[in-house]
């Protein structure tokens, strides 16, 4: 019987120390990362990794970890599951919430809800809470935006994060990348022009819209300065778009004007900047606001169907001649 019981004891030590040293991750050809979100339980982490075959014999990972009273301390987070883990070194990374950072690109981005579509889709954050946090006027005090103005801060760019991050986090961390890039030299160039840092980034957008040719974004956005300097209405026709939430019109007609002559962004109507942006715009093209090209033009009309960039004027009797050549061609070609 002692024999049997000490036998016993031999197998069940061995056991144990196989739960806790014996490599238990398999080696896969990328390396496979683990979601554990918000109020996630043991049984539904282990589901997980069963699901993923990562696991050389999940069940001991579960009742090891049960055993350690992890049940009552699981972190969120995406860790990586290194090839050759144990169950005690996988245990130790998920208690420390020892997780693994992701990157998030987002770019080419107009409303506030593609924004928080585009991040949310990466991370655990919900699209919904950061549309709350993006609209929130108390908590955007601290960032010096409002409601309105809330993307500004957002830089098209890729950022490493933590795929938990909260909402407060990732803005904090969007405004830290906003505050670095307004060097001592931009914001002095925008104090030049009499703007702030946000109404550079609006007038950027307007800019963004216009035209994707680089080479001609210094020449529109000296000629907005020059039209808000001489208080003249801006008439841009992007911000008619925004307003209507349609970015699918070709042409702007009087109609579509009347039908957004209520709204802010209708700078038809209402004079100088609209109170937002009216897209999330490239560095590059915020750059192009501070670095504008000084100029008389006053006017702009797109080039004919097929040509590339705008014709740009600083008489009124050319700016007519322009728009009446362009209108000409869209109709022959029957685009509305």
């Amino acid at each position: 019987m002692l024999k049997k019981f000490v036998l016993f004891v031999f197998a069940l030590l061995a056991l144990l120390l196989l739960c806790f040293f014996a490599p238990n991750v398999r080696k896969k050809e990328k390396t496979t990362f683990l979601l554990v979100p918000q109020n996630a339980t043991l049984s539904s982490i282990t589901d997980s990794l069963k699901k993923k075959d990562v696991l050389f014999i999940p069940m001991s990972f579960y009742y090891f970890t049960r055993f350690s009273g992890y049940d009552k301390k699981i972190q969120s987070g995406r860790y990586a599951l290194t090839p050759g883990l144990s169950n005690l070194f996988l245990l130790n990374k998920l208690v420390k919430g020892r997780q693994e950072p992701i990157r998030i690109t987002f770019n080419n981005i107009r409303t506030k809800e593609q924004l928080c579509a585009r991040i949310t889709d990466q991370l655990m954050l919900d699209s919904l809470s950061l549309h709350q946090a993006l609209s929130d006027e108390k908590m955007l005090e601290p960032y010096g935006v409002n409601n309105e103005t809330s993307v500004s801060i957002f830089l098209p760019d890729t950022y490493e994060v933590f795929w938990d991050i909260s909402a407060t986090e990732l803005l904090d961390k969007m405004y830290r990348a906003y505050t670095a890039f307004w060097t001592k030299e931009r914001i002095e160039k925008a104090q030049q022009v009499a703007l702030s840092s946000t109404e550079v980034i609006i007038l950027a957008s307007i800019v963004e819209e216009e035209s994707n040719l680089a080479s001609e974004k210094p020449t529109i956005a000296g000629l907005y300065l020059n039209r808000l300097q001489r208080n003249m209405l801006l008439q841009a026709d992007p911000t008619i778009k925004f307003a209507l939430g349609d970015f699918t019109i070709k042409r702007i007609w009087s109609k579509h004007i009347e039908a957004t002559k209520q709204s802010p962004y209708n700078t038809y109507v209402n004079n100088g900047l609209p109170p937002g942006p009216i897209r999330i715009p490239e560095k590059q093209s915020i750059d192009a606001v501070l670095h504008y090209q000084k100029h008389d033009y006053y006017y702009m009309c797109a080039k004919g169907p097929g040509e590339i960039g705008h014709h740009f004027t600083n008489t009124y009797r050319t700016h007519i001649n322009n728009a009446n050549r362009y209108r000409k061609e869209m109709n022959q070609l029957g685009i509305q």
